[in-house]
C-alpha cells in the first residue's frame, strides 16, 4: 500500500522547478486580481458613501458601522495583498532571468 503513494525509485522527489514564465504569469494574475479588488473596493467605498447607514438605535448604528469598515477592509486588503505578491513574483521573475555563478553563495 505504501508503494502506491511513494514516487517511482527515479523520479525527482521535489517535483519540476518553476520556470521564469510560471513566475510572470503568475504576477500578472495576480496584478490582474489586484486591479480588479481595487475596482471592487472603490465601488463598494462609493455606495457606502452615498448610502450613509442610519438607524433610531444606537446598537444597530454602531453594527452597521462596524461591518461597514469590515467589508471595505476587506475589499483593500484583498487588492493590496494581491498587489504586494505580484510585486514579489515579479522580483522572483527578473531574478530567475539573472544566472547566478556557481560559486557564489546565495
Amino acid at each position: 500500500m505504501s508503494d502506491a503513494l511513494s514516487p517511482s525509485n527515479g523520479s525527482d522527489p521535489q517535483g519540476p522547478r518553476k520556470g521564469p514564465l510560471s513566475f510572470l504569469i503568475g504576477a500578472l494574475t495576480s496584478g490582474l486580481l489586484a486591479w480588479l479588488a481595487l475596482g471592487l473596493s472603490r465601488r463598494v467605498l462609493a455606495h457606502y458613501a452615498s448610502h450613509p447607514p442610519q438607524f433610531s438605535s444606537a446598537i444597530a448604528q454602531n453594527i452597521a458601522t462596524a461591518m461597514k469598515t469590515l467589508i471595505v477592509g476587506m475589499c483593500f486588503l484583498a487588492s493590496f495583498s494581491f498587489a504586494f505578491i505580484g510585486l514579489g513574483l515579479v522580483v522572483v521573475f527578473v531574478r530567475s532571468l539573472v544566472v547566478a555563478k556557481p560559486g557564489s553563495a546565495a
